[in-house]
């Protein structure tokens, strides 16, 4: 294996870097919503091979997923009449569903084909295309490219509806090069120009897909050094040949499961390599990611910034507020709040990343949510979190010290360094004690902490 392949190597445990509690909430964190206690210990007791299969698999979770849990999706479903209850469905299938990595997959590609109700004004249509996202999450990405082109939502976002035959509009087809395919660099102005004649014709009548012939250009084109009468399917075709597209998509996947820096270029370089020998299958490169030496590598962990949606769904969860649990209604709401609207990505680029979430009303706005969620505000009827009894039922907590070592394992795997559990002991103060009411505070500051902030 050459040197530029090597962080795509199965990681192994070893002494250097053993599988630990840190490297399996590091998996979960990045490829699921955190994981409660349970789960943590059955992984770190079967090795990665097996935890991994899990999360592939959509078979994960232990607790939490009701046994009706499709019906009950189905009905939300159904029943999302405005953005709110839309918002809510979506987070219902993060929270309580299956197959968590399909989730986080589903979130991936709402951010790569960054689509906002704000101009689409059609709650039915962002659901069908969000529902495009989960089928084809995982499968090939022609699939997914060829199916979210032809998607209402989309095509009113970016215009098509407009583009004509004599009066090219040029939103759908730059966007599809820049930020769905090649990326900025691998195409040119004039090529945006001819996409724009290509793409003619493509509109939306009824709520549907319609190729209308009467407006489409179907004089001689040049695109990307390819001359012809293209019509729209052959666009999608010589982009999805364009070997900038493996690239672009590789990068994507790394985005997601790699914190900033930790990844070298020539490693993203060598992956979208292998991803056009794969004919871009999704698959291939998401589990080839979570079985690397990379993803578990020293550097790769604890340098990802949780995004809003991670943050709300996965410390709940980590905690098992199952009965009551948490609203969906307000867990959406409370993603909006520190940053991430779903259905309403900022822009097309979608949203920031990294610490672009940490801003300072969002870093104020987490930890005002993880006190609400300690003093029971987030579900129907108070339910402030029992500390102490969730860590009884693990066989810890036997004093405060040991309840913030638990917590910080918890959340990241690690105890708390001297210096986390000195900033933690000073700020619960000198009458701090093993109660219901120092425990809550001690969790909320845990969650507020930049550690936990950090996935």
């Amino acid at each position: 294996m050459s040197k530029l392949d090597e962080a795509w190597a199965p990681y192994v445990p070893s002494k250097e870097q053993p599988w630990n509690l840190r490297r399996v909430v590091h998996l979960h964190r990045r490829a699921g919503f955190a994981a409660i206690w349970q789960e943590l210990r059955r992984d770190l007791t079967d090795g990665p091979g097996p935890s991994v299969d899990r999360l592939l698999k959509g078979q994960a979770r232990i607790n939490g997923v009701p046994e009706d849990f499709p019906k009950i999706a189905n009905l939300l479903a159904r029943s999302a009449h405005d953005p709110g209850r839309l918002k809510a469905w979506w987070i219902y299938r993060m929270y309580w569903g299956p197959d968590p990595l399909g989730e986080r997959l589903t979130l991936m590609w709402h951010d790569h084909f960054a689509t906002s109700n704000s101009k689409v004004g059609d709650l039915s249509a962002m659901r069908r295309q969000n529902e495009i996202f989960r089928e084809h999450a995982r499968g090939p990405f022609a699939d997914l490219l060829k199916a979210v082109v032809h998607d209402p939502a989309l095509l009113i976002w970016l215009d098509a509806p407009v583009n004509r035959k004599g009066q090219p509009n040029e939103n759908l087809g730059r966007e599809l090069m820049e930020l769905f395919t090649l990326g900025v660099g691998a195409y040119t102005e004039r090529d945006v120009k001819e996409a724009a004649r290509v793409l003619t014709g493509w509109t939306v009548e009824n709520g549907a897909f319609r190729y209308a012939v009467i407006g489409h250009d179907d004089g001689e084109k040049t695109l990307l050094g390819h001359k012809g009468r293209w019509h729209g399917d052959d666009l999608v075709r010589i982009l999805l040949e364009h070997p900038a597209t493996s690239r672009r998509l590789a990068w994507r996947i790394c985005d997601l499961f790699f914190g900033e820096n930790a990844l070298a270029p020539s490693s993203i370089d060598a992956l979208a390599a292998a991803l056009r020998e794969h004919q871009l299958e999704i698959a291939w490169a998401v589990e080839t990611v979570l079985r690397s030496r990379a993803f578990f590598a020293d550097a790769n962990l604890g340098d990802s910034v949780l995004g809003p949606v991670e943050f709300v769904v996965g410390l709940p969860r980590a905690l098992e507020r199952f009965e009551p649990p948490p609203s969906s209604l307000l867990l959406a709401e409370w993603a909006a709040r520190i940053g991430q609207d779903l259905f309403y990505p900022p822009n097309v680029g979608g949203w920031p990343s990294g610490r672009g979430w940490l801003g300072t009303q969002a870093i104020i706005g987490r930890a005002n949510f993880a006190a609400a969620l300690v003093e029971g505000k987030l579900t129907g009827r108070p339910s402030p979190v029992d500390g102490i009894a969730l860590a009884e039922r693990h066989q810890r907590g036997k004093d405060l010290h040991d309840l913030l070592t638990f917590y910080a394992e918890l959340f990241t795997g690690m105890a708390p360094e001297p210096a986390w559990r000195e900033r933690l002991i000073t700020a619960l103060g000198p009458t701090a004690e093993r109660n219901p009411e120092s425990v809550a505070r001690a969790i909320a500051l845990l969650m507020a902490s930049p550690e936990v902030q950090l996935a």
